[in-house]
């Protein structure tokens, strides 16, 4: 077998896109519906009938016809969930008895619900009587046929993970049997002279039990797969293939070695795996975790079916190292063969604890706990970071109770208490100790991508983040002309802004869920002050940017909007056709502007003379006053006014004040 470049050391990022270029998804294959949680679908499933299939009580109550009004009607039958009153029609002047769920019965156009009636007393044996005692309109309380699902109904689309609710669905629809794309089946095999089991009671000189396999297991597991335990193999070549061998032979999808990947005189797993495959890369610019090899092995098939492929991890023999690696490199390697549209790992920002000390030859994956803290005065709502101590690769007590990894550049600077950092998340979200977790709408289904700047520095007066909505951006289909605009535009009036900075920019399509997902996250999460979302403004039935602004925000600032129309008229009689949002969030203020990167620079440039204020207020400034507001008796004469106005808000030529 040829062997790819592993010379030079990829970035994390990098690595990580070479490993999911590879890892394409699995055949699917039909399973029954109790095996399919979890799984990705590889079928649109359609509703063979609707629901319901009848027209169906929303209420108890009883079934009349709507125009005959308030009165008393005789009860000429029962239907109830599971008995529909076959042959009884429900004619003017009568009524039917319905419970929650039963059929309509013929005749009847609308429920009026057991609290607006009352019974009549009969004699026994007399029939049962009403009396109705509102006016009903037509289809009142009555679900009609196929109002939660129609025939033919897609309710499941291929792509889509099956969760609890999904089952539901399935089983609603008389799907039994699903297409789906199986999770992979892992080997887990260990290599050192020096591991012995861990059923091992006493130790001898040179020996540890080996903690790597169990772990690995373990983690496969959890992620849903099939595993093989290929046990552990000592510091021998020939060993060690015979256990490579067994693992190709075992119809597995993924290999898992732990050690042997160094650069030491024994250290047999790179070779061999140059031996039976293409290596693809053999170190990673990453603390922990450098030595990490990946390599692809191609089983060709002696039939007309497909040749196989198998996925080799060559882990690092460091407890800590191995589990890093897996987490950043094989639980997407797994959720790409197991047909995950989004195979990345979670990340979201954290504050920082206590200081932090960063690598200075690699970046690094700290392992720390973040929980959620709600305002307590101190500071903003947030995760918040805690590294768990001493962080050598050997020291697996440095992985006990963490849910995340922080990325650190390699810079060795002292990051200070309170620095956002970013946290890729690797346990369940629902195991994180939490103050008020709730009090954050998060959906990483999303699938958005968000970018978020590696500055020099740490802080900055005004975090300004950026959103490109545009279909042909997202979809690949056109550049971003508009965000690196805007990013130029921000950079060039940062010191009229008081110091502000881009710290985040994303791309989504024109939708308003992936739209309303970042600005939440933005606004909630990463607490910027300042979002320009660009484009999504027009008439065309695909912009909806507006509404997605406006379904978020808690204060609307109609003079922002009014400022930039102003100017933008100045340049284009169309600007009339904008219908942009503007309005605070938190202490978070959200404009959208137009699409097209010349009006980013004139809306900016109309919004200057008040924007650095407007930010400080949004802060809670309540110095920070427009001289305007001076009471009369204290106003300060115009001419000098007029000075210090231009002095704190200068105005370029090409700005136009408006009147009030």
């Amino acid at each position: 077998m040829s062997c790819g470049a592993t010379s030079a050391m990829l970035s994390v990022s990098d690595a990580l896109g070479v490993v999911l270029r590879v890892a394409h998804r699995l055949k699917p294959t039909k399973v029954p519906i109790h095996e399919a949680l979890g799984k990705v679908l590889a079928e649109d499933i359609r509703a063979p009938d609707p629901l319901p299939p009848y027209r169906a009580s929303t209420k108890d109550g009883y079934a009349v016809v709507a125009s005959d009004g308030p009165g008393e009607y005789p009860v000429i039958t029962e239907s109830r969930a599971g008995n529909d009153a076959v042959g009884v029609t429900v004619t003017p002047g009568t009524v039917a008895y319905v419970t929650t769920g039963g059929p309509i019965p013929d005749g009847a156009d609308a429920v009026v619900q057991v609290e607006d009636t009352e019974e009549i007393k009969v004699a026994v044996g007399e029939q049962k009587r009403i009396r109705i005692l509102v006016n009903a309109r037509q289809g009142l309380d009555i679900r009609p046929v196929g109002c939660d699902i129609e025939k033919e109904a897609v309710v499941l689309r291929s792509g889509e993970r099956v969760g609890t609710s999904e089952i539901g669905l399935l089983a609603t629809v008389g799907v039994m049997m699903v297409k789906v794309h199986p999770s992979p089946t892992i080997a887990v095999l260990s290599t050192g002279d020096e591991l012995v089991e861990p059923t091992v009671e006493h130790l001898n000189r040179g020996q540890i039990r080996d903690s790597n396999r169990a772990m690995l297991l373990a983690a496969a597991i959890q992620q849903g797969c099939k595993v093989v335990d290929l046990g552990i193999a000592q510091d021998d070549e020939e060993q060690i293939e015979r256990a490579l061998n067994e693992a190709i032979n075992a119809n597995i999808d993924i290999l898992l070695t732990s050690g042997g990947v160094s650069m030491g005189d024994r250290d047999f797993v790179k070779p061999l795996l140059r031996k039976k495959g293409i290596v693809h890369f053999d170190k990673v610019l990453m603390r922990p975790g450098k030595p990490m090899t990946f390599a692809e092995i191609v089983i060709k098939s002696t039939d007309e079916q497909e040749a196989k492929k198998i996925l080799a991890f060559g882990l690092p023999g460091n407890p800590v190292s191995s589990l890093v690696c897996f987490n950043l490199f094989a639980i997407p390697a797994i959720r790409s063969l197991s047909g995950w549209e989004n195979p990345h790992l979670f990340r979201v920002n954290a504050r920082l604890a206590h200081p932090i000390k960063t690598s200075l030859d690699r970046p690094e994956f700290h392992r720390a706990i973040i929980r959620w803290k709600t305002n307590d005065g101190s500071c903003d709502p947030g995760f918040v970071a805690e590294s768990t101590g001493h962080q050598l690769s050997s020291r697996l007590l440095s992985m006990k109770s963490a849910n995340a990894l922080l990325e650190f550049p390699a810079n060795g600077d002292l990051l200070a208490a309170g620095t956002l950092v970013p946290a890729i998340v690797i346990s369940d979200m629902s195991s994180f100790p939490s103050d008020d977790f709730s009090a954050v709408d998060y959906d990483p289904g999303v699938g958005t991508s968000i970018k978020y700047a590696q500055t020099g520095s740490e802080w900055c007066e005004v975090k300004v983040a950026i959103l490109t909505v545009s279909d042909t951006v997202a979809s690949g289909a056109g550049p971003d002309k508009s965000g690196p605009r805007a990013i130029s535009v921000v950079n060039s009036l940062s010191e009229r802004l008081g110091g502000a900075q881009v710290v985040a920019t994303a791309v989504v399509p024109d939708e308003v869920d992936k739209i309303k997902y970042v600005l939440r996250r933005w606004s909630d999460i990463d607490r910027v002050d300042l979002i320009l979302t660009l484009g999504g403004t027009g008439f065309t039935p695909r912009d909806v940017t507006p509404e997605a602004t406006k379904s978020l925000i808690q204060k609307e600032t109609p003079g922002l909007l009014h400022a930039m129309m102003q100017e933008s008229l100045k340049v284009t009689p169309f600007a009339i056709l904008s219908r942009s949002a503007a309005g605070i969030r938190g202490s978070t203020l959200i404009i959208n502007m137009p699409g097209n990167p010349n009006a980013v620079s004139e809306c900016m440039e109309a919004l200057m003379p008040a924007l650095k204020h407007a930010m400080k207020q949004i802060k809670g400034d309540k110095r920070e006053k427009h001289p305007r507001h001076v009471p009369h008796a204290q106003a300060e004469p115009k001419d000098t006014w007029d000075k210090s106005y231009q002095t704190a808000y200068p105005i370029s030529e090409h700005t136009h004040t408006c009147s009030h």
